[in-house]
């Protein structure tokens, strides 16, 4: 029986009584993923960005504090701001995930508009802090309706590593960036197979990509259990990032922009506030505050957007029901492990196949454990992962723990002279629900009959690796330029 201490960061649309504001104004609602980490008997060195840091807003030209009075053609759907605050921004973005801080980012350097992000709890609460980091290209097919957004979002995340470079900063320590490159590994001969066909077919697509055969990939990583029908795909251009680090920052570079950007954090949205003469939404209703915006709303809430929305305009004329789902998952961080050490991204083929998983009644046929090895910065071993339908259930299960570590020794050897019991005290458990579509691609747009309200979402894993396509596709309908990438399969028209 593994020792859990439990630290649980779980958002919802109705306010948590562990969740008070120390100051109304730096209150916010966010109804992001949730995400729990369970510690086995230590502190970890990184914590959810400090609330507190919040405290100090800047109230420019571009928003500022709105009278009631002024607004009595306004009827909204909740009770009114008990402290009767409100403010205008130009955009309110209802999460602050990796995808609502992006979004917020972009139309921070992309225009002049003033940008407001709420969240029920703080950044990296959700799925964002519970995931492994990769900017892998490995697992995507060129041609698929994802790919030319997966693409466009690496291409910004190496433009971001390279502005800090020329900048005097270091990727690595600011956003926890390495470029190890990653191995796609297969172990049978149909595996191998594929394998080859994706190689050809990434070279196809412009990208550097190389088979490699059991001997090299041996030389490569010399600690995983290697037999004569196995081989991999290497891409030495795919990246990963450390989620904290890479919220940190882009937190801190977002504050920068005094008099156009602030934070309300710890403060669940309750309602959103219609026009009584167009039935436009014009606010976002907290439970301490008022956000009125002149141009967009953003709902970057991970799985809870779904709800959110459905909830937020159940008083409403529009029905709308986003079949976004939380898909749950577990990652296993040893830090300081000197028994095994990866010099590569690691994922096994598998991974790709329980991806497409989608839902069943059979508990087997709902979880699937596959094999992903990763280093971070600091040198701690995380190893994937899990995939299950439970809900908006977060507790740790041990038998999907152990049949990750299970899952690990089989490719690495040396994991089978330790055992859990073993590595307890050095070890935690990320617990992450991943919003996920069935069709398996993020919904991006514009939400139908509302035509400010703007949804992000539906990312499933892959919330940090697609982040900067998503702010850039966000930010482009918002202001109606042209886009790098064709919006089109991520519009919710016609899939709820």
């Amino acid at each position: 029986m593994l020792h859990v201490n439990h630290m649980v960061f779980a958002s919802s649309i109705l306010p948590c009584p562990s969740s008070s504001p120390s100051s109304s104004r730096t209150a916010i609602a966010s109804c992001s993923s949730t995400r729990h980490f369970f510690n086995f008997g230590f502190n970890p060195k990184w914590l959810p960005i400090n609330p507190n840091q919040s405290r100090t807003l800047s109230f420019g030209y571009r928003y500022r504090p709105v009278s009631f009075c002024a607004l009595k053609d306004v009827k909204s759907s909740s009770s009114p701001s008990r402290n009767g605050n409100a403010f205008e921004f130009d955009v309110v973005i209802i999460g602050a995930g990796i995808i609502g801080l992006t979004i917020a980012r972009q139309f921070l350097i992309g225009s002049d508009l003033s940008v407001a992000v709420v969240d029920k709890a703080v950044p990296c609460s959700g799925a964002t802090g519970a995931g492994q980091g990769y900017l892998w290209m490995a697992h995507k097919s060129p041609g698929s309706d994802i790919w030319e957004l997966a693409l466009r979002s690496q291409r910004l995340w190496e433009g971001l590593a390279e502005t800090l470079r020329d900048q005097g900063l270091n990727p690595s320590e600011e956003l926890g960036w390495k470029k190890t490159g990653s191995l796609l590994i297969g172990r049978t001969p149909d595996e191998l197979d594929m394998l080859k066909r994706k190689v050809k077919q990434l070279s196809g697509a412009g990208l550097e990509a190389e088979y490699l055969s059991s001997v090299d990939l041996l030389s490569m990583e010399p600690a995983l259990l290697i037999g004569d029908s196995c081989g991999a795909a290497f891409l030495p251009n795919d990246c990963q990032l450390d989620a904290y680090s890479t919220a940190a920052f882009i937190q801190k570079a977002n504050r920068h922009f005094k008099g156009r950007y602030a934070e309300f954090f710890h403060d669940p949205v309750t309602g959103l506030l219609r026009s009584g003469s167009d039935g436009k939404i014009e606010a976002v209703q907290t439970s301490k505050t008022t956000l009125y915006s002149k141009k967009a709303i953003v709902v970057a809430a991970g799985c809870w957007s779904g709800t959110l929305l459905r909830d937020l305009l159940r008083e409403g004329k529009t029905v709308l029901d986003v079949p976004i789902m939380p898909r749950k998952g577990h990652l296993l961080v040893i830090e300081n492990f000197n028994s095994l050490h990866v010099n590569h991204g690691l994922m096994e083929v598998g991974y790709v196949n329980h991806q497409a998983l989608t839902l069943a009644k059979d508990f087997e046929q709902t979880s699937s454990v596959s094999m992903t090895a990763t280093m971070d910065v600091q040198g701690n071993l995380i190893l994937g992962s899990s995939r299950e339908f439970a809900g908006f259930n977060t507790e740790m299960n041990e038998f999907i723990v152990a049949r990750i570590w299970e899952r690990a020794s089989e490719f690495f050897p040396t994991l089978k002279e330790v055992s859990l019991s073993d590595i307890k005290h050095s070890s935690k458990v990320r617990i992450g629900l991943r919003p996920y579509m069935l069709d398996g691609k993020p919904v991006i747009g514009p939400v139908p009959g509302l035509s400010n309200v703007f949804l992000a979402s539906g990312h499933e894993g892959g919330g940090l690796s697609l982040a900067m396509g998503t702010a850039e596709m966000i930010g482009n309908m918002v202001l109606g330029s042209p886009g790098k990438v064709d919006p089109a399969p991520f519009l919710l028209q016609g899939r709820c």
